[in-house]
């Protein structure tokens, strides 16, 4: 004879025994390890390029994350999906740097993704810095903040006296503190 255990009608599924502070525990361990995952994931799939409008928003510390050799670097050594920008009209978000600004108006500067945080990994290559030159007819502002740049983005590798001079230019149409 078969014997039947009774089932337990009283008995809560899982959803129903989470407390508000295991909730409050499960959203903390999805945005603390899911969002940066997220983030991460993201900018390897697009490459940090991203379309907004009739511009395409590029992420400056992505796109300089490459490996070049710093005296004998081609255009091939820029990965295609940089090389594809070159003549687009792109918002890059960053730094400026400028030493020799007067009275606030400037005409070119270089932009980096962050001052204080570019090139842990040794020191900085031509890739991290985008040559920027404001259009005539246009004005710029120094800031020291971040700032949003918009523009004509030339990429290839311009070379002389035996090293690479620079990878990324800008011909810049307008600077909004970000």
């Amino acid at each position: 004879m078969t014997r039947v255990l009774p089932q337990n009608r009283w008995r809560k599924s899982w959803w129903d025994r989470l407390s508000v502070r295991g909730l409050m525990l499960l959203a903390t361990a999805v945005f603390l390890f899911g969002y940066p995952a997220y983030l991460y994931m993201d900018s390897v799939i697009t490459g940090g390029i991203v379309k907004r409008g009739d511009l395409l928003v590029v992420d400056l510390k992505a796109m300089s994350s490459f490996e070049m050799d710093q005296d004998a670097g081609t255009n091939e050594d820029i990965p295609l999906r940089y090389r594809e920008l070159d003549g687009k009209r792109v918002l890059l978000t960053g730094q400026m740097y400028e030493p020799y600004e007067a009275d606030g108006k400037i005409h070119t500067f270089t932009l980096v993704y962050s001052i204080a945080n570019c090139c842990f990994n040794g020191p900085p290559k031509v890739q991290h810095f985008v040559a920027a030159s404001v259009i005539p007819g246009h004005e710029a502002e120094y800031s020291s903040d971040l700032v949003d740049v918009v523009g004509t983005l030339h990429v290839g590798v311009q070379a002389a006296y035996g090293h690479v001079q620079s990878v990324y230019r800008i011909d810049v149409e307008r600077v909004t503190r970000g």
